[in-house]
């Protein structure tokens, strides 16, 4: 096990190590020199450890911790390339006229240079994956089968018609009523045909509004838990093979009518198990918004790190108790 030991912030680290720093008279390192009282390294260690110093030094362990357990890869590689294209776009198409450079823009939002974004960026991916692994440690085989018995299925294929209500974005509350009630309205009406021997099919490219497969009868890719809206998802599920939904399926999307028309054996557990306490560890972070910073605490006892500033450690203490 490693220790991580700590007595300085990195902003000292940055001061003394850069460059010729003079002494003062009684020694010390100075900052500053100027007519009167010049200003010390302890002098501005002290003020800078009583703002900024916890933020500031937790981010230094972090990163020391991080980038041992996780290696970077193309994942994170690609990751930080997608979130920096992101935040080009929109410095591009909503800021870009009030500043000089992209370099400005991120200088206005505390950030020095576009490498520092991406080691701001490459720390909070790792965060999540230490995070992800923690919370995996708090399921329990009781969950897992729970959820195996719950929600793994066998891959389903389907078709469908979707029908979208026609409203415009300004539209007032009643004008968004009347066009539900008209798009309900017409699904029932295709029901009505389906039950009348109509061709599923010659209905979808008739009537649905779901241009991507409508030309092809309405037929979806096939899917699995997680890959639909969940509405969809469920309403799919319960189905038998060779029926179509007698109601209406409504999601954000509008109207559906599905026609179930084939569904793999549900697979092993074994086989899916991994998939399975990936998805309960993301769900147990998003029911609880402490339990990525607990993550990370926990991961700090595992690295025994230990902050040698009586003040910082005085601080650190605090905000793992407001954290617990």
């Amino acid at each position: 096990m490693k220790k991580v030991l700590l007595s300085t912030l990195i902003v000292l680290l940055v001061v003394t190590s850069c460059g010729k720093v003079p002494k003062l008279k009684d020694g010390t390192d100075a900052v500053v020199t100027l007519k009167g009282e010049n200003i010390s390294v302890d002098s501005l260690y002290e003020d800078l450890k009583n703002t900024y110093g916890l933020n500031i030094l937790i981010n230094k362990i972090d990163r020391q911790i991080l980038d041992e357990l996780f290696k970077a890869d193309d994942d994170e590689t690609d990751y930080i390339k997608n979130q920096i294209e992101t935040i080009k776009y929109y410095y591009e198409n909503m800021y870009k006229s009030q500043y000089s450079s992209f370099n400005e823009y991120l200088n206005a939002n505390g950030v020095s240079s576009e490498e520092e974004l991406k080691s701001n960026i490459s720390l909070n991916y790792k965060r999540d994956l230490a995070a992800t692994r923690y919370a995996k440690t708090l399921v329990t085989d009781k969950e897992i089968n729970k959820y195996y018995q719950d929600e793994i299925f066998g891959d389903i294929s389907a078709s469908h018609i979707l029908i979208k209500p026609d409203v415009s974005d300004d539209a007032t509350d009643e004008e968004k009523a009347e066009a539900e009630a008209e798009a309900l309205k017409i699904a029932k009406e295709v029901i009505s045909k389906l039950k009348d021997g109509a061709d599923f099919a010659e209905l979808a490219k008739e009537y649905s509004d779901d241009s991507s497969n409508s030309a092809s009868g309405g037929k979806l890719a096939d899917f699995n838990h997680g890959q639909m809206v969940d509405e969809f998802e469920k309403a799919a599920k319960d189905m038998k093979v060779g029926t179509y939904s007698t109601t209406p399926v409504k999601t954000e999307y509008g109207y559906h009518i599905i026609y179930k028309t084939a569904q793999k054996d549900k697979p092993k557990l074994e086989d899916v198990k991994d998939d399975i306490i990936e998805e309960l560890a993301n769900q147990k972070l998003s029911d609880n918004e402490k339990l990525s910073t607990i993550a990370l605490i926990k991961l700090r006892e595992e690295y025994e790190v230990k902050i040698q500033d009586s003040e910082l450690n005085k601080q650190y203490k605090a905000y793992v108790e407001s954290n617990s």
